[in-house]
């Protein structure tokens, strides 16, 4: 049967959301998950682009593909592609033909660098990348905890340096008032992301943009927690985030400490006090991802009984040098 590529819409997310599932079951996605992701890029102040295509074969959607610019990791001429193949139509032509509209996509758009990932046990994925010119840059790894293996906290769990105590977000919005809580805990959530191990620069959020990903439909507000000294000020911060599928699993999100708090075991306490919140909704296990190079939290997550799996690889083609970094957002 003939193979059609055209452009995606809304219509196609359900069908999408299963390929995508049927191709990476680790990494669950839902219909109500994509139109969120295209809304907040479509709707972004930065000008941010997106473009889908699916393919079809008999009429049914046997593979999806994808380009945009993320926010997080913003340069004009920076694009994330995601090229998604399910197993039984892999191999017949499918992520070949994806793969050219991408191609012809972005050559039109005049792209300097173009991002990808890929399972390290998913060699043939691997190979679809490298075999377009696509060079490895960077390793992350997501770990998982059973709680189950992993006693209760003592009761001095959050083992804080002196002069710091660990709220919930909506504690400190309720005792701060919302604008001051969230520029405070935007101030460390983007001193955090600054400093993390990345191969691209992390663009700051800006105050209306942290509006945003609170109001994503899997924030888990109780989850974001806050290690906040005397004055109000947010010296660290653990993140956690609901699963789309899966009631019983949580995953970790960022996890940050302000510079001059450092060193003071700072993230441990505040990831010990985030696995009390998981097991009060009698969660089963917490999923966390790491840059392999990012040793201090690697090191937290396996004080914490972390156990690693398969790493996913971040690729690129074409480079943007940091000569060429994109003017600071305005904040």
């Amino acid at each position: 049967m003939t193979l059609h590529v055209r452009d995606a819409t809304r219509a196609d997310y359900p069908a999408v959301a299963a390929v995508m599932q049927a191709a990476d079951p680790r990494r669950p996605v839902t219909a109500e998950l994509l139109e969120v992701s295209a809304q907040k890029v479509r709707s972004s102040p930065r000008g941010l682009h997106l473009h889908q295509w699916v393919a079809e074969r008999g009429g049914e959607i046997v593979g999806f593909a994808g380009v945009a610019q993320w926010a997080g990791a913003h340069h004009p001429d920076r694009y994330h592609a995601v090229i998604t193949v399910p197993p039984g139509h892999a191999r017949r032509g499918v992520g070949t033909a994806l793969a050219g509209a991408v191609r012809a996509h972005l050559e039109a758009r005049g792209a300097r660098e173009v991002r990808a990932a890929a399972a390290e046990d998913q060699p043939h994925a691997v190979a679809f990348l490298t075999g377009r010119g696509f060079r490895e840059v960077s390793r992350e790894v997501d770990h998982v905890l059973t709680l189950e293996a992993h006693p209760a906290a003592e009761p001095d769990r959050a083992r804080l340096p002196e002069g710091l105590r660990i709220e919930a977000l909506p504690d400190l919005i309720a005792a701060q008032g919302r604008t001051a809580a969230l520029e405070a805990f935007r101030t460390t959530f983007n001193a955090a992301r600054a400093d993390e191990p990345r191969t691209v620069p992390a663009a700051p959020y800006t105050a209306e943009e942290i509006e945003e990903y609170l109001a994503h439909p899997l924030c888990l507000p109780e989850g974001m927690l806050l290690a906040v000294t005397g004055a109000g000020e947010v010296a660290g911060l653990t993140e956690l985030w609901l699963d789309p599928a899966e009631p019983e699993r949580l995953h970790t999100g960022l996890t940050g400490t302000a510079r001059a708090w450092r060193g003071r075991g700072v993230a441990t306490a505040l990831k010990r006090a985030a696995l009390e919140v998981a097991r009060a909704r009698d969660t089963r296990e917490i999923w966390t991802q790491n840059d392999l190079t990012n040793a201090p939290m690697l090191a937290v997550n396996a004080r914490l009984g972390f156990r690693p799996q398969p790493a996913l690889i971040q690729f690129r083609l074409g480079e943007i040098g940091p000569e060429d970094a994109e003017a600071t957002y305005d904040e």
